[in-house]
């Protein structure tokens, strides 16, 4: 989410490259092997109708990811629906990985909290969710909507923050999208960082819309650990007054991304976790996003038959009995 895509051409020969890329890839090492079997699936909505979706429970995802807006609390109307959706999730037995962002409220929707004040914010938060272990202090925090863009020593401290009240939480350190500010943004972070984090979080729609390893490559030789695909997923549909998407927009391409992700996750071991955004569409003419595994009517699409697939191959789930 949040994506400034520039329009650029591609060469004829592009299906030829990808085709090899992912001939070179399928052929798996050891190295591969590895990866694949720590890779853990998640998927991120917004919505709570996943959860009681029998399709959902098919799955059997265990991971599931949500953008907070630091205030939400404050809010009525916020606080009621971030309930819901937590209430959903904890009986569906999902694990919640929560990414703090931007207000919701036109008047804070640029605003970047003080750290005591985000402090407090984490605080309430922990308090009305206990159960809760996964964090990041900020969503997808050097794309340039985001207040952090311009502010990597804030996102820093409001990581360290996280880290020093709650030591039994695992801490994603950045969400950071695989933009052309990504080493840098993250060069400036590091400085402020305690601990020399071990935990990133990558939202690689580049590499996965164009089919490449670019950014992916880029953030493993930048930062030392783990690293959790922690938003991602194949584009249908991307409305945004002034940039136009790369590549296709269709269910087709989005199926063919999502094949691809699961080859990007084997570049490395140290990549543990794939997080799909997101679970369905929506309908409306004001919608401007739209990466859904099942169309806004309710149907399947193809990538959530490729995802199906994919679990089996990893013995995520269980293959079907034979006819």
């Amino acid at each position: 989410m949040g994506i400034s895509w520039t329009r650029r051409r591609w060469p004829r020969r592009v299906a030829v490259v990808v085709g090899a890329l992912v001939g070179v890839l399928t052929v798996v090492g050891p190295w591969a092997a590895a990866a694949q079997a720590q890779l853990k699936v998640g998927i991120g909505d917004q919505k709570p109708q996943m959860f009681t979706d029998p399709r959902f429970a098919e799955l059997a995802i265990g991971y599931v990811r949500r953008v907070v807006p630091w205030d939400a609390l404050d809010v009525g109307w916020q606080r009621r629906e971030l309930d819901t959706w937590m209430q959903a999730a904890r009986a569906a037995g999902a694990q919640p990985l929560i990414a703090f962002g931007k207000s919701r409220r036109p008047r804070f929707a640029g605003f970047l909290p003080k750290p005591q004040r985000f402090a407090r914010t984490f605080r309430k938060f922990r308090r009305r969710y206990p159960w809760v272990r996964l964090f990041t202090p900020w969503n997808e925090a050097n794309q340039c909507g985001e207040p952090t863009c311009r502010h990597p020593r804030m996102a820093a401290i409001y990581y360290n923050d996280m880290r020093a009240r709650c030591q039994s939480c695992t801490i994603v350190a950045a969400d950071v999208l695989d933009s052309p500010n990504m080493v840098s943004w993250l060069g400036k972070f590091r400085r402020y960082a305690h601990d020399d984090p071990r935990l990133w979080g990558l939202h690689n729609y580049f590499d996965a819309n164009r089919f490449r390893v670019t950014g992916t490559e880029r953030l493993l030789a930048t930062v030392p650990g783990e690293i959790w695909f922690t938003e991602v997923g194949g584009i249908v549909l991307r409305r945004a007054p002034g940039s136009q998407p790369i590549g296709p927009q269709s269910p087709e391409h989005a199926a063919r991304v999502t094949a691809w992700l699961f080859r990007l996750a084997e570049l490395s071991p140290r990549i543990r976790r794939l997080y799909l955004y997101q679970w369905n569409g929506e309908r409306g003419r004001n919608v401007n996003w739209d990466s859904g595994l099942i169309s806004p009517h309710g149907r399947p699409r193809p990538a959530f038959r490729v995802l199906l697939r994919e679990l089996r191959r990893l013995r995520l789930i269980p293959a079907p009995p034979p006819r």
